[in-house]
């Protein structure tokens, strides 16, 4: 996997993982390649250099007011809900069901173990960030 640093035609930065160069070559002659900020299919690679964090560097700024939507989303969960890590499947099972008391959770589930969750009626939804045990 690739991690390629991209921009639009209308200048919006983003980031995206690709399968190989040939891989994101490929995609973008098709059109599949496209800015998740205003849908532009005009995408082009920007120059990058390898991402290397030690744990002392603090995270840069939100570069776009997605970007600090998103910040301030991932904030408010934390503040307000339990990680319940990879039990969130059956904890939100146990919750839906009376067994457990029903409060704010959120954690890992497999895609289908959320599916199944779904069809069964419990109420759940993707958050867009990842844990932050899953980020550098």
């Amino acid at each position: 996997m690739i991690r390629y640093t991209l921009h639009c035609a209308r200048d919006h930065a983003f980031e995206s993982w690709f399968q190989s160069a040939a891989a994101f070559d490929s995609l973008k002659a098709a059109g599949h390649v496209a800015c998740p900020v205003c849908g532009g299919t005009e995408v082009e690679k920007t120059l990058m250099a390898p991402a290397v964090q030690n744990g002392r560097e603090k995270l840069k700024p939100p570069r776009s007011d997605l970007e600090t939507a998103l910040a301030e989303m991932r904030r408010q969960v934390e503040e307000n809900s339990e990680y319940v890590g990879l039990n969130f499947a059956a904890e939100a099972r146990r919750m839906h069901e009376g067994e457990a008391p029903e409060r704010a959770i959120y954690g890992e589930a497999r895609p289908e173990e959320a599916r199944k969750l779904l069809e069964d009626g419990v109420p759940v939804a993707p958050l867009p960030f990842l844990p932050a045990r899953k980020t550098n």
